[in-house]
């Protein structure tokens, strides 16, 4: 079984997705698949397909998050005396192509947020970084367009 690098607090985030799927939702869809069926025909009942369908989604995704839980290897990053990106480290760069600022948070790919500046270690920006200190110069190729990073700051 492959283990999954996580965060402590991106299990935990599994671990209550989970947790309102079964204490929540489920129950809530047995009661619409309840309502539904007493409104008599199944093989017209759009109310009922539709539960049906939800039930679907529902186990599929408790099925996803028991599975990803299960595999799921916390990384604790150390609060200090390392002076190198890791996983879990907050790395803030210099792009040299663009002449911009960004900030990355290094975390498991299942966490993964470019929105929010939270990429996967397992990703070519993520991989890139891990190891560099600051002031180092990293190079990546990306389709279409070559990046360039200066590592300016690394928090954990």
């Amino acid at each position: 079984m492959e283990r999954i690098p996580i965060t402590r607090e991106g299990l935990e985030k599994l671990k209550k997705e989970l947790d309102h799927l079964l204490k929540v939702e489920r129950p809530k869809n047995i009661k619409e698949i309840e309502e539904a069926r007493a409104h008599g025909d199944l093989s017209e009942n759009a109310e009922y397909e539709a539960a049906k369908d939800r039930q679907a989604f529902i186990e599929s995704k408790i099925r996803e998050l028991q599975d990803k839980i299960s595999r799921a290897q916390v990384i604790d990053t150390p609060k200090e005396g390392i002076n190198k990106v890791v996983f879990g480290t907050t790395v803030r760069v210099y792009e040299l192509n663009s002449d911009t600022e960004k900030t990355f948070k290094l975390v498991g790919p299942d966490e993964a947020d470019v929105s929010n500046g939270m990429i996967s270690v397992t990703s070519p920006v993520g991989r890139a970084l891990i190891g560099k200190q600051v002031g180092d110069t990293v190079v990546i190729k990306a389709p279409g367009r070559t990046i360039e990073y200066e590592v300016l700051e690394i928090r954990f």
